[in-house]
Protein backbone atom coordinates (compact mmCIF):
# COMPACT_ATOMS: atom_id res chain seq x y z
CA UNK A 1 0.00 0.00 0.00
CA UNK A 2 1.47 3.31 -1.06
CA UNK A 3 1.59 5.83 1.74
CA UNK A 4 2.40 8.94 -0.23
CA UNK A 5 0.15 11.99 -0.08
CA UNK A 6 -2.42 13.10 2.44
CA UNK A 7 -5.14 10.76 3.65
CA UNK A 8 -7.66 12.63 1.50
CA UNK A 9 -5.50 12.08 -1.56
CA UNK A 10 -5.05 8.40 -0.72
CA UNK A 11 -8.83 7.95 -0.37
CA UNK A 12 -9.34 9.52 -3.80
CA UNK A 13 -6.65 7.24 -5.21
CA UNK A 14 -8.43 4.26 -3.65
CA UNK A 15 -11.74 5.24 -5.21
CA UNK A 16 -10.11 5.64 -8.63
CA UNK A 17 -8.58 2.19 -8.27
CA UNK A 18 -11.88 0.55 -7.30
CA UNK A 19 -13.71 2.21 -10.18
CA UNK A 20 -11.06 0.97 -12.59
CA UNK A 21 -10.81 -2.65 -11.50
CA UNK A 22 -14.38 -3.53 -10.51
CA UNK A 23 -17.44 -2.53 -12.58
CA UNK A 24 -19.81 -3.44 -9.74
CA UNK A 25 -17.89 -1.29 -7.31
CA UNK A 26 -17.87 1.52 -9.89
CA UNK A 27 -21.67 1.61 -9.89
CA UNK A 28 -21.79 1.47 -6.09
CA UNK A 29 -19.45 4.46 -5.94
CA UNK A 30 -21.66 6.31 -8.43
CA UNK A 31 -24.64 5.81 -6.09
CA UNK A 32 -22.88 6.36 -2.76
CA UNK A 33 -20.50 9.17 -3.67
CA UNK A 34 -17.04 10.01 -2.28
CA UNK A 35 -15.52 7.91 0.48
CA UNK A 36 -15.82 9.63 3.85
CA UNK A 37 -14.23 6.94 6.03
CA UNK A 38 -13.00 8.62 9.20
CA UNK A 39 -10.66 7.39 11.92
CA UNK A 40 -11.15 7.36 15.68
CA UNK A 41 -7.81 8.65 17.00
CA UNK A 42 -8.52 7.55 20.57
CA UNK A 43 -7.36 3.97 20.26
CA UNK A 44 -8.51 2.84 23.68
CA UNK A 45 -12.00 4.27 23.20
CA UNK A 46 -12.22 2.61 19.79
CA UNK A 47 -11.63 -0.79 21.39
CA UNK A 48 -14.09 -0.09 24.21
CA UNK A 49 -16.72 0.92 21.66
CA UNK A 50 -16.09 -2.25 19.67
CA UNK A 51 -16.58 -4.41 22.75
CA UNK A 52 -19.78 -2.57 23.63
CA UNK A 53 -21.10 -3.01 20.09
CA UNK A 54 -20.70 -6.78 19.97
CA UNK A 55 -23.93 -8.68 19.19
CA UNK A 56 -26.32 -5.75 19.70
CA UNK A 57 -27.91 -3.23 17.34
CA UNK A 58 -26.25 0.04 16.46
CA UNK A 59 -28.92 1.99 18.34
CA UNK A 60 -28.58 -0.15 21.47
CA UNK A 61 -24.79 0.14 21.35
CA UNK A 62 -25.02 3.93 21.09
CA UNK A 63 -27.30 4.06 24.14
CA UNK A 64 -24.92 1.95 26.23
CA UNK A 65 -21.91 3.97 25.09
CA UNK A 66 -23.61 7.19 26.12
CA UNK A 67 -24.41 5.72 29.52
CA UNK A 68 -20.81 4.59 30.03
CA UNK A 69 -19.53 8.06 29.11
CA UNK A 70 -22.02 9.64 31.55
CA UNK A 71 -20.93 7.22 34.27
CA UNK A 72 -17.26 8.03 33.70
CA UNK A 73 -18.00 11.76 33.71
CA UNK A 74 -19.93 11.57 36.97
CA UNK A 75 -17.07 9.68 38.57
CA UNK A 76 -14.05 11.49 37.12
CA UNK A 77 -15.36 14.84 35.92
CA UNK A 78 -14.27 14.10 32.33
CA UNK A 79 -16.17 12.56 29.45
CA UNK A 80 -13.05 10.89 28.12
CA UNK A 81 -12.98 7.17 28.77
CA UNK A 82 -9.42 6.14 29.65
CA UNK A 83 -7.91 3.04 31.24
CA UNK A 84 -7.61 4.96 34.51
CA UNK A 85 -11.18 6.26 34.52
CA UNK A 86 -12.54 2.84 33.56
CA UNK A 87 -10.54 1.01 36.22
CA UNK A 88 -12.02 3.40 38.79
CA UNK A 89 -15.38 1.74 38.08
CA UNK A 90 -16.46 -1.71 39.17
CA UNK A 91 -18.07 -4.37 37.01
CA UNK A 92 -21.33 -3.66 38.85
CA UNK A 93 -20.98 0.05 37.99
CA UNK A 94 -20.62 -0.81 34.33
CA UNK A 95 -23.56 -3.20 34.48
CA UNK A 96 -25.67 -0.34 35.86
CA UNK A 97 -24.91 1.51 32.61
CA UNK A 98 -26.34 -1.35 30.59
CA UNK A 99 -23.24 -3.47 29.97
CA UNK A 100 -23.56 -7.21 30.26
CA UNK A 101 -21.49 -8.96 32.89
CA UNK A 102 -19.20 -10.36 30.23
CA UNK A 103 -18.68 -7.08 28.40
CA UNK A 104 -18.00 -5.26 31.66
CA UNK A 105 -15.35 -7.85 32.48
CA UNK A 106 -13.86 -7.52 28.99
CA UNK A 107 -13.61 -3.74 29.33
CA UNK A 108 -11.94 -3.96 32.72
CA UNK A 109 -9.49 -6.57 31.38
CA UNK A 110 -8.65 -4.32 28.43
CA UNK A 111 -8.16 -1.29 30.67
CA UNK A 112 -5.91 -3.31 32.96
CA UNK A 113 -3.69 -4.55 30.13
CA UNK A 114 -3.32 -1.08 28.65
CA UNK A 115 -2.72 0.50 32.05
CA UNK A 116 0.05 -1.93 32.98
CA UNK A 117 1.72 -1.66 29.57
CA UNK A 118 1.01 -5.23 28.48
CA UNK A 119 -0.85 -3.79 25.47
CA UNK A 120 0.98 -0.73 24.15
CA UNK A 121 -1.60 1.10 22.07
CA UNK A 122 0.70 4.09 21.55
CA UNK A 123 3.17 1.87 19.65
CA UNK A 124 0.82 -0.62 18.04
CA UNK A 125 0.58 1.42 14.85
CA UNK A 126 4.17 0.47 14.03
CA UNK A 127 3.17 -3.17 13.56
CA UNK A 128 1.95 -4.95 10.43
CA UNK A 129 -1.76 -5.73 10.10
CA UNK A 130 -1.35 -9.34 11.21
CA UNK A 131 0.93 -8.39 14.10
CA UNK A 132 -1.68 -5.86 15.29
CA UNK A 133 -4.35 -8.55 15.13
CA UNK A 134 -2.18 -11.01 17.03
CA UNK A 135 -1.54 -8.43 19.76
CA UNK A 136 -5.20 -7.52 20.17
CA UNK A 137 -6.73 -10.98 20.16
CA UNK A 138 -4.65 -11.83 23.22
CA UNK A 139 -6.99 -9.53 25.14
CA UNK A 140 -10.05 -11.30 26.49
CA UNK A 141 -13.14 -10.25 24.56
CA UNK A 142 -11.31 -9.08 21.44
CA UNK A 143 -11.51 -11.32 18.40
CA UNK A 144 -10.27 -10.98 14.85
CA UNK A 145 -13.30 -8.92 13.73
CA UNK A 146 -12.76 -6.33 16.47
CA UNK A 147 -9.06 -6.20 15.60
CA UNK A 148 -9.90 -5.65 11.93
CA UNK A 149 -12.27 -2.83 12.82
CA UNK A 150 -9.46 -1.30 14.87
CA UNK A 151 -7.11 -1.51 11.90
CA UNK A 152 -9.63 0.19 9.65
CA UNK A 153 -11.23 2.76 11.90
CA UNK A 154 -8.44 3.62 14.34
CA UNK A 155 -5.14 3.00 12.56
CA UNK A 156 -6.58 3.94 9.17
CA UNK A 157 -5.21 0.90 7.35
CA UNK A 158 -6.56 0.90 3.81
CA UNK A 159 -6.10 -2.75 2.87
CA UNK A 160 -8.20 -4.76 5.33
CA UNK A 161 -10.93 -7.14 4.18
CA UNK A 162 -13.12 -8.27 7.11
CA UNK A 163 -14.44 -11.41 5.46
CA UNK A 164 -16.43 -12.43 8.54
CA UNK A 165 -18.31 -9.13 8.79
CA UNK A 166 -22.00 -9.84 8.24
CA UNK A 167 -22.68 -6.45 6.65
CA UNK A 168 -19.89 -6.83 4.10
CA UNK A 169 -20.96 -10.37 3.28
CA UNK A 170 -24.63 -9.43 2.88
CA UNK A 171 -23.70 -6.52 0.64
CA UNK A 172 -21.50 -8.71 -1.55
CA UNK A 173 -24.25 -11.34 -1.82
CA UNK A 174 -26.61 -8.61 -3.04
CA UNK A 175 -24.15 -6.84 -5.31
CA UNK A 176 -22.37 -9.78 -6.90
CA UNK A 177 -25.20 -12.32 -6.98
CA UNK A 178 -23.50 -14.71 -4.58
CA UNK A 179 -25.27 -17.46 -2.68
CA UNK A 180 -25.82 -16.88 1.03
CA UNK A 181 -23.66 -19.92 1.70
CA UNK A 182 -20.73 -18.58 -0.36
CA UNK A 183 -17.33 -19.55 1.01
CA UNK A 184 -14.66 -17.25 2.38
CA UNK A 185 -12.70 -18.02 -0.75
CA UNK A 186 -15.46 -16.69 -3.00
CA UNK A 187 -15.67 -13.43 -1.09
CA UNK A 188 -11.89 -13.06 -1.03
CA UNK A 189 -11.65 -13.76 -4.75
CA UNK A 190 -13.87 -10.76 -5.49
CA UNK A 191 -12.06 -8.54 -2.99
CA UNK A 192 -8.65 -9.48 -4.37
CA UNK A 193 -8.96 -6.88 -7.13
CA UNK A 194 -9.63 -4.18 -4.52
CA UNK A 195 -6.12 -4.52 -3.10
CA UNK A 196 -4.37 -2.46 -1.85
CA UNK A 197 -7.61 -0.70 -0.89
CA UNK A 198 -9.78 -3.51 0.45
CA UNK A 199 -10.85 -1.36 3.42
CA UNK A 200 -12.40 1.14 1.04
CA UNK A 201 -14.16 -1.57 -0.93
CA UNK A 202 -15.53 -2.91 2.35
CA UNK A 203 -16.66 0.61 3.35
CA UNK A 204 -18.60 0.91 0.09
CA UNK A 205 -20.20 -2.47 0.78
CA UNK A 206 -21.49 -1.16 4.12
CA UNK A 207 -22.74 2.05 2.53
CA UNK A 208 -24.50 0.11 -0.24
CA UNK A 209 -26.78 -1.41 2.40
CA UNK A 210 -27.99 2.11 3.23
CA UNK A 211 -28.45 3.18 -0.38
CA UNK A 212 -31.08 2.31 -2.98
CA UNK A 213 -28.90 0.51 -5.48
CA UNK A 214 -30.41 -1.69 -8.21
CA UNK A 215 -29.20 -5.23 -8.80
CA UNK A 216 -25.93 -4.72 -10.59
CA UNK A 217 -24.19 -8.08 -10.43
CA UNK A 218 -24.21 -8.25 -14.22
CA UNK A 219 -22.60 -4.83 -14.65
CA UNK A 220 -20.01 -4.53 -17.37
Amino acid sequence: MAKTGTRSERLKQAVRHLRKVDPVMRLVIDHVGPCTLKCERDRFWMLVRSILSQQISTAAARTVRDRVVALVESNSGSKRVTPTSLLALSVDDLRSAGCSQRKAEYMVALASQVDDGELELAKIGRLSNEAVIESLIRVRGIGRWTAEMFLMFSLGRLDVFPVDDLGVRNAMVNLYGLDQSASHGEFREIAESWQPYASIGSWYCWRSLETDIPTISSAD
